[in-house]
This record gives structure tokens, sequence and C-alpha cells, in this order.
């Protein structure tokens, strides 16, 4: 697997199939579809900056890259992807077998071009990041107390040149005027009112005085007519608005309108992120600007489409003697004010019964549309102990590329130390890029079915477009609104090819082609063009089964199969996911094991696919799949966060890491299965949301008596430092920062680590209990359970 996470480093790609099947029923024989998880911003070493322009091919705009043919002394390159001739222009004059430019070195399948800078029409500079502030004051007071603590901080971590603005919300939305300093000023739009962008920009009056309002067309930033002293009343650079921002801060209280007791406050979420996209659409649309949500319980209130009947319609009614409609209202909250109406579930989703739902997913998916278009970023920091709305708000937040984090406090350390992370800078930052759009460009028997990760697609139709569509489909190229050095899609494909041209049954081989292009606003403000170009092997016929073999990444594959059967469960009624993950996993070992016709002792894996099994047995158990346990809210948080991580962070939620720490032995690594657990031993699990250290009986007890504070038991305090140390190592560069739980067998809180162990000893069992030990009180199958059933199923 090693070979796998080489050409990751390189290029930023895992493929689970890196020998491709030559026609489409045997990639479909194949059970995991022909996929790919990139990382357009991953960090590579020795990456070449290019600062010219990238040459393209006339035919199909591909980049220039090493797999194209040159002829030097024409100095003609041919393109790999459409096999066109293009000549090269008059700088490449000089090229030469010996003398390359870096785009055509072997070795350089990643290369990065320094585009034109973006630049503001009237000052001709850079544009600086800007972070607009949305925050929730339908909170209590201790609330408040922490979020303005939080704030004070992120504000002292902005850049100086970023711009900032400020909306508060509860019942009424304030948009606040940090450009006034001689007394606090803002704002105030009703809540439960529907507000248009030229109502926005009329109350918050761009256009009074002596600049006239343009007579026709879409205002949009100082290009279209709006003064730069217009923008600069809400949107101020970090350094220039200190004082005010701070005095907003010590100002900031409670919502006033209380609600009564029986009632839930009134919380108008959705038309406070409405203003926020109106505004930011009217100053700086195109920029790499972030709306940074800070909710602290469900929205309640809001505004949305009002269809309203005029004297015309009812009289037209009236004498068609038809009876008239009512006006239709739909509102972006997720649950009324009435505390005897409870948030929904799972259940009050799966039965169609959740009144406000769809009303409210359709809304945001509004916002969505409006602020991808406007290339803008909305982040969630969603912290309350009850659910806020994340389920509804997913698809703006996914869709534009935000991140979201969950908590149950504004104080908590979760919340705390992920918004500190956006921030910092260092080998540990985000490396937060925005403006992005990816594209792709592939041989022609490959056709893209779609991405799974966060983007939207720009529906530009292709050739290479599949009939088939995954995730954001029908396109070859997507919207990156925002992205990091670790954002990470996971584009699907099909092979268009039905029928194999090689009749003599021989294994044919050839090479397919391709390659990703993203165009990105870095932090530095300026524009860039990421080009990584990959070429791959096809295989066919009856020969080929042992390549096949040798270029499967079980990893990959396993992170695929985690998005594709999250998005199955979110898009198709009755779907099964268990049922689902079963037969595609027996499909894969019935074709690749080795074994005797209906012997299942005879069965066996290859090294290559023999994790496999075990990665989708932990899928079957995870918050994926098995969302009982879970709300609405928690479910879409996980789903997001795994359709944005790479392999390895993938492959760490699916199947959580458990290292052991004892006198006996130095750290290593051991199962995660309940035999793992010793009254002598501690336990690290990273199941990355969670970060567990498992104190057994013994240590416990030694722990609580004292003993590593005696320093003749200085072993002892090392022994239990060292699970500390390892724990700051893995929270040191992820981003949301998880949960830290240190807790002792039989313990309330050891149902962190239970929960994800295979329960190879449970109460029902006939294993006998180890002296120090544990067992799991569950009826869940173990691992040896789950393979017996698979290899039976297999060899039929």
């Amino acid at each position: 697997m090693a070979e796998f996470v080489d050409l990751e480093n390189q290029d930023g790609v895992r493929m689970p199939w890196n020998v491709i099947p030559r026609t489409k029923q045997e990639s479909s024989q194949s059970a995991i579809p022909v996929s790919a998880i990139y990382t357009p911003l991953k960090s590579i070493p020795n990456l070449p900056l290019l600062a010219y322009s990238p040459l393209r091919c006339r035919t199909c705009s591909s980049v220039l890259n090493p797999f194209a043919v040159v002829d030097f002394s024409a100095k003609i390159w041919i393109c790999p992807f459409c096999f066109s001739r293009n000549h090269f222009p008059p700088h490449y004059s000089s090229i030469a077998d010996d003398k390359l430019p870096p785009e055509l070195i072997p070795q350089y399948t990643t290369v990065e071009y320094q585009m034109t800078p973006v630049v503001a029409s009237s000052t001709n500079r850079a544009l600086p990041p800007v972070f607009l502030f949305v925050v929730d004051t339908c909170v209590i007071e201790e609330e408040i107390g922490l979020v303005k603590s939080a704030l004070s901080q992120a504000f002292d971590l902005l850049p100086d040149d970023a711009l900032v603005g400020v909306i508060t919300f509860g019942s009424y939305v304030q948009v606040h005027e940090l450009g006034f300093e001689a007394i606090p000023k803002s704002y105030v739009f009703k809540g439960s009112k529907e507000v248009s962008k030229d109502q926005v920009m009329e109350q918050l009056g761009f256009f009074r005085g002596k600049l006239p309002k343009p007579a026709a067309g879409v205002i949009a930033g100082v290009k279209d007519g709006l003064a730069a002293e217009s923008i600069a009343r809400f949107l101020l650079p970090a350094s220039e608005c200190g004082f005010v921002l701070n005095s907003l801060l010590e100002a900031l209280q409670k919502d006033p309108w209380g609600a009564p007791a029986n009632e839930r406050a009134a919380r108008c979420t959705g038309t406070a992120l409405s203003v926020a996209a109106h505004l930011l659409g009217a100053c700086i649309p195109g920029s790499g600007a972030r709306i940074m949500a800070f909710i602290g319980g469900p929205s309640t209130e809001g505004s949305g489409a009002i269809v309203k009947e005029t004297n015309k319609c009812r009289i037209k009614h009236k004498c068609s003697r038809k009876k008239s409609r009512r006006p239709t209202i739909t509102y972006p909250k997720i649950v009324s004010k009435s505390l005897s109406e409870p948030i929904r579930s799972h259940k009050d989703l799966d039965k169609d019964s959740a009144p406000h739902y769809h009303n409210a997913t359709k809304f945001y998916e509004g916002i969505s549309k409006q602020l991808v278009h406007q290339g803008h970023v909305l982040d969630m920091f969603a912290c309350a102990l009850d659910q806020v709305g994340v389920a509804e708000v997913k698809v703006a937040v996914e869709r534009t590329g935000g991140l979201v984090v969950l908590a149950e406090s504004f104080g908590h350390s979760v919340f705390k130390d992920s918004l500190k992370h956006i921030f910092q800078s260092g080998e540990c930052e985000l490396g937060l890029s925005s403006n992005g759009i990816f594209e792709i460009s592939c041989s022609k028997d490959l056709k893209v079915q779609g991405i799974l990760g966060p983007c939207a697609s720009l529906e530009k139709k292709g050739a290479i477009c599949s009939e088939t569509v995954v995730g954001q489909g029908n396109t070859t190229a997507w919207k990156l609104c925002g992205l990091d050095k670790a954002t990470s899609l996971c584009l699907v494909f099909e092979i268009a090819k039905k029928e194999s041209n090689d009749v003599t049954g021989q294994s044919t081989s050839s090479q397919f082609y391709l390659q990703f292009l993203t165009y990105y606003q870095h932090k530095d403000g300026k524009m860039r063009l990421r080009v990584t170009s990959l070429s791959r092997r096809w295989v066919a016929g009856p020969d080929s089964m042992q390549d096949l073999i040798d270029g499967f990444d079980q990893e990959a594959a396993a992170a695929t199969m985690a998005r594709l059967v999250s998005f199955k469960m979110e898009t198709e009624a009755e779907f099964d996911p268990i049922r689902w993950v079963d037969r595609s996993l027996i499909r894969l070992c019935s074709r690749f094991g080795d074994y005797q016709k209906d012997n299942p002792s005879t069965f066996s894996l290859s090294p290559r696919l023999s994790i496999f099994p075990q990665f989708m047995f932990h899928l079957r158990r995870s918050q994926f799949v098995q969302v009982f346990n879970n709300s609405p809210d928690e479910t879409a948080y996980f789903r997001m966060i795994l359709n944005r991580e790479n392999v390895a962070n993938s492959i760490v939620i699916i199947q959580p890491s458990l290292i052991s720490y004892s006198f006996q032995s130095a750290p290593e690594p051991v199962l995660l299965d309940v035999a793992a657990i010793a009254g002598d031993r501690i336990l690290l699990l990273d199941a990355y949301f969670t970060v567990v250290i498992f104190h057994g009986a013994q240590v416990a007890q030694w722990r609580k008596a004292g003993y590593h504070n005696d320093p003749r038991h200085k072993v002892f305090a090392q022994l239990l430092q060292a699970p500390l140390d390892d724990a700051d190592v893995l929270v040191k560069d992820r981003f949301p920062v998880p949960r830290l739980v240190i807790c002792d067998q039989h313990g309330s809180q050891a149902r962190f680590l239970l929960a994800k162990l295979n329960p190879s000893a449970t109460y029902n069992s006939d294993t006998p209990l180890v002296p120090g030990g544990d067992i799991l009180f569950t009826d869940d199958v173990s691992f040896e359970v789950f393979l017996d059933h698979l290899q039976r199923l297999a060899v039929q």
C-alpha cells in the first residue's frame, strides 16, 4: 500500500483501481466504481510554481503535460487526450530533449501556474480576505459571554488587511455600521419578513446623497456604480476598526425580545444569512469572502417567498367561480416556537412527517445558489445542546465549500480551538483559499458521473459527461467557493466502452489519461492554476485479474464506498445501506477471492484485498450507516466532514486506530477489539471526531492513589503522560479539533471506546473473561461471525 501513498504525495490522488477494467461490463463486475479521491491543494514538496501562462491544446483545451508526445525538431506537441497536433509558441523555441520546461519533466506531473492577480478596479491591488461575522444573540447570558470571548480572540488573529463586517440577529437582524465611530449604529430588518437584495441596499443607504442609483442592471461592487465609501461603512480593514469591534462586543447583549416559558426564542437564522448574502453580493462579488455564522439554537421564524393575490386575480377567480388559493409562505425554520412540538428526528424524516424540513431545505438551497454565483463561502459554528438546523443548512455549507463545527456550547474546547485554528498561521494552518474552479479532461472511453464533495456544478456539459449522475454531475466544471489544503473531492467515473475489441481472448494493455485543473485564489489574493496529469493502464481479457488485484487500493476503495453509501442514503428512498454494502463486498470477494466452489474453508483473499472486509465491517457499524443514536444534525455534520477529507482521515473515521501503552512494551497498535482491554493498559483511541484515553482498572487505581506524583514511580508518570503527548500530536493539524475524552474502565465515559470495538466477547458469548479484561453488552455480531458468513456467500 506504500506505493499508493507515494503516488498521493506526488499528485494528491488516490484511486481504488489503479489498473482499470477495459469494458463497462468488467467494471460493473468489480463492484467498486472507477473513481479517484483528489486533494487539489495538497502540500507537495518542490512543487514548481511557473510565472507564465499554461500552454493549451487548441482542440480540447487541456494543458501541456509530461505525457504529451513532443517533436523537438518541428516544435510540435501531440495532446494525449484528443491527439491534436499543436505548435509551440516562439518563447518555447529553445526547448530540446535535454532542455525541457518544468511542465514536460516526467517527475513534475503536478505543476502550478501564477495567473494574473485578482485586482480591485479602483485600487489595482490584490483583494484581501473578507470575513462577515453573523452572530446569534438568542442564547443565555452565559453563552453570550462565551461567544464574545471567542470572537474577541478571533478578531485579534485576523490579518490586518482583512475586511470585517458584523451582523447580529435574534427576533430582528441588525447590520452594524463599523465605519461610524461616534456612536454604535446599526440597520434593523424584521426577522419574519422576506428581504430582497434591492431592499437591503435601499435600507442600508447605499445610494443616498450625491451618488445616483443605476437605472438598470445588477449592482455588484464598485465597478457597477457602488461607492467605495459606502462599502467601507460595513466592511472595514481589521487594522482600522479594532476599537469599534471591541466596543461592539462589549455592548453585545442577549436578544431583548424574550419568549414565554412555553415557547422557544424567536430566532430568524434564515433571514440573517439572506441579508448577509445580499450584503456581500452587493459589495464584493467574486472575492474570497466568508460568512461565519455562529448559531446557538434552532430557527423558529424567518423570511421566504410570499405569494400574494392581487385584486385583479380575486375578481378573475370570483368570475370563474374558482376557489381562491391562500398565499403560500416558505419559512426557513426547522421547528415552531411551541415547545410542545419536538424537533424533527430521523424517524420523522423517514416518514416524511417533519413539517418544516422540505421548505427550509429549499430555502437554503436558494441561498447556496446565490452564494455560489457570488463566489462566497458559508461557514457554520453550531453550538447548542439541542439541534440547530445543520441538516437543513448542509446544502449551503457543502456546496460553497464551507467549514462546519458542531459543539455543545460556545465554551466547549471543540468550538474555541477550532475557531482559533482557522486563523492561525504556520505549519498547521488550514491554508484557506477561495474562488476556485475545478475542471477535468480524460481519455475518450472514460466518462464522468459526478463529484461527491464540497463543490457545486457549473453545468458545463461536454462529451465526457455520463448520463448517470452521482453527486454534482452532468458537467465538466465545478465551482469551489472555498477550499483548503485538506479539501478532497471524490470523482466517480464510468467506462464508456461496452465491448472489448480483443477477439483472441488475450489480455490487452494501453494507457489512458486524466488531467485535473484547479483555478483558485491564493491567500495572497492572486490567482493560481494547479495542473495534475495522470496516466493509468487499461486491462482486459481473462488474464487481467491479477493486474486488477495488484492495482487495488483498499483504503481508497473504503473511503469511496463510505461517500457513496452516505450519498445514497440521502437521495434514494427505501435504500437499505447494510444490504448494499454487503452485496458489494460479496461480489468483490466472489470475483477476486481464491476458493473452491461451495467450500468456504478454501476461501482466501490476496493481501491487496484482505483488509477491505474489515473496513466494510466497521463501515456497517459507523455513524454513517447506523443513524439510530444520532440526530439529523449530527448525521449531516459527520457526512459533511467525511465528504471533504482525504483517504487517510477517512479511514480513521471509518475504522478508528487503537494504540496500547503498558509497562511490558513500547506503545504499539492493537486490534480494534474488546480483547485489547486490560487492567494494566492504557488505550488511545483516535476516532477522528473523538480522541479517547482509556485507563485500565488497575492503572486507574494507581492514578487515583497518586502514585504518579511519587518520584519513586517516575516510570508510571511517564506512562500516563505518553498518550497525552501522542493525543496532542494527533489533533495538532486536524479540523474540526476533536473532543478529548479521558476515562477509566467501567466509567460512564468508557462508552466512547466500547462503542467502536469489535464485540468478540459479549454477555452471551462463551469466551472466558480474561482477568482485567471486559465484555460488551451488545447483540451485534463480531467480525469473526461476519467474515464466516462472507466466506459462505462468496463461494456460492
